[in-house]
Formats: C-alpha cells, sequence, structure tokens
C-alpha cells in the first residue's frame, strides 16, 4: 500500500500523523472516535492546536478559559460547519465529551504570537462555493489565512456526487510567495454512504511522484507535494478536512498548465 495514504486504526484513536511519521517538518493530524464522559489531553511542545469537533458536543478547557457543550453537528455531511477551538503553542487541552464525538487534533510548528486560546464560533466562520458544473464544491474556513495563527490552516470540503475537487490540479509546493508557497497536506476523507470511496492523485510535473490512490472512508492521504485532484464517483458524497502548514502561512497555489483552460 501506498506511504501517502494511510488507514485508520482500530480504537479511540484512528489517525496520529506527525511530521516524523510523514516524512516532513509542519502539519501533524490526529483523530479520535470518543463516546460519552470520555477526556483527552492534547499539548504538543512547541506546537500550535486546532480541535475541531467533527460531530458530537465537547467541553473544551485551556488553561482558564473553557467553553461549554460546543459544536453539536450530528452528521459531517449536514448544512452546519463545525465548532473549533485554537490553542496556541505552550498551552494544551482539555477536552470532556458530552456526547459521542468526533475530534480532529490538527497541529504546525508555533511560537504562541497569535494571541490567546479562542472559540472558532461555527456561526461566525466563513463559507463559500467554489468552481461550477461537475467541479463544484463547498468550503467551510475553519483556520483561513485571514484569522490568527503561527502556521496553520484548516478547512473542510463537501464535495457533491459525481464531481471534481482541488480541480483543476493545483500543487503548493515552492517557497515562491507571491506566486506559490510551500505547504504540507492532509486529507481527512469521509464517505456518505460510508461504502463509498473517491479517487485522489497525487502527481509532480516530472512525475517522479505520480500516484493514483482510492481512500475509503476514515482514510487520510498525504501530500507532500504535487497536484492532487479529487473525484467522487456517482451515488457518493464527499467529505475531507484539510490540514495545511509550511514555512509562510499563506496559501498561494499553481494549477496544472495543461487543465488550467478549464478555469480559463
Amino acid at each position: 500500500m501506498s506511504k501517502l495514504l494511510q488507514k485508520p486504526a482500530a480504537g479511540a484513536q484512528r489517525h496520529n500523523i506527525t511530521p516524523a511519521s510523514a516524512g516532513w517538518e509542519h502539519v501533524g493530524f490526529a483523530q479520535y472516535t470518543l463516546q460519552a464522559e470520555e477526556q483527552l489531553s492534547c499539548q504538543q511542545d512547541g506546537r500550535e492546536l486546532c480541535v475541531v469537533i467533527l460531530t458530537g458536543r465537547a467541553d473544551v478547557k485551556v488553561g482558564e478559559q473553557s467553553w461549554s457543550a460546543i459544536g453539536g453537528r450530528d452528521d459531517l455531511f449536514a448544512d452546519q460547519p463545525p465548532a473549533a477551538v485554537y490553542v496556541p503553542a505552550g498551552e494544551g487541552a482539555e477536552i470532556k465529551i458530552g456526547e459521542a464525538a468526533e475530534i480532529a487534533v490538527c497541529s504546525a510548528p508555533g511560537a504562541g504570537n497569535s494571541g490567546p486560546a479562542r472559540l472558532i464560533d461555527p456561526a461566525t466562520m466563513s463559507q463559500e462555493v467554489r468552481g461550477q458544473g461537475t467541479n463544484t464544491r463547498y468550503v467551510r474556513n475553519i483556520l483561513p489565512e485571514t484569522e490568527p495563527a503561527d502556521g496553520l490552516l484548516v478547512v473542510e470540503v463537501i464535495t457533491p456526487s459525481g464531481h471534481w475537487s482541488s480541480y483543476p490540479p493545483h500543487k503548493h509546493d515552492r517557497d515562491a510567495s507571491p506566486s506559490e508557497t510551500l505547504l504540507e497536506e492532509t486529507y481527512y476523507h469521509r464517505l456518505n454512504p460510508a461504502s463509498g470511496y473517491v479517487h485522489q492523485r497525487v502527481y509532480t510535473d516530472d512525475r517522479s511522484l505520480d500516484e493514483t490512490l482510492s481512500p475509503e472512508d476514515g482514510d487520510v492521504v498525504l501530500v507532500p507535494r504535487g497536484y492532487h485532484p479529487v473525484g467522487v464517483p456517482h451515488g457518493y458524497t464527499s467529505y475531507y478536512l484539510n490540514v495545511m502548514a509550511g514555512p509562510l502561512r499563506e496559501w498561494h497555489f499553481k494549477n496544472d498548465p495543461d487543465h488550467e483552460w478549464i478555469i480559463s
């Protein structure tokens, strides 16, 4: 199996992707499926966190700040953004589950320069529609570059049945702002119905990296470099959570020139 495709583990912690395990420098991603009254402690030395309540509700405490029963989404595919909490580097989060919940913990190197911990309220989270026709997808900006953080960028995307996403193919693997920035990325894939799969190709211009993967419900795809489009088969709806980070917290990408005509 490709090293870019990560299958979920059994137990409460389904994924634990670190820079060391991924072979890169910035992005970390963990995902947990927890039952009512379970607790989770999260702290990583020198790294900031974004705790996303994917489904269910949770109480989150960071230092002297706390937020009760945040979240409340029953289904990842509901027309409802998630709640999240930003945790600056040097601090930890204590999470208590109020009901069965799915939690994502996104991380990147941080220096604690982006202010105190804060609730990312779903009521004020920006949302947008990208693309047109069968390239249409629906984006929820959990932690975009317009909001303070040291390195993290976090977003979730719903792609309808038969549509394409992250398309035309684009990449962000050169430290050449403002034309392109170097950002590692993870895709946490979910499908509705859960028996489905999507196709994701990860490839570079010189094809030194060229893999076509078929992630299923709960899988993670690592994108260390290259273009990375996603195609969704008929009959299934795709959800993915993206975590990006790199040496500069800006999202500038380059479309594959062979396919850029699609949006011209």
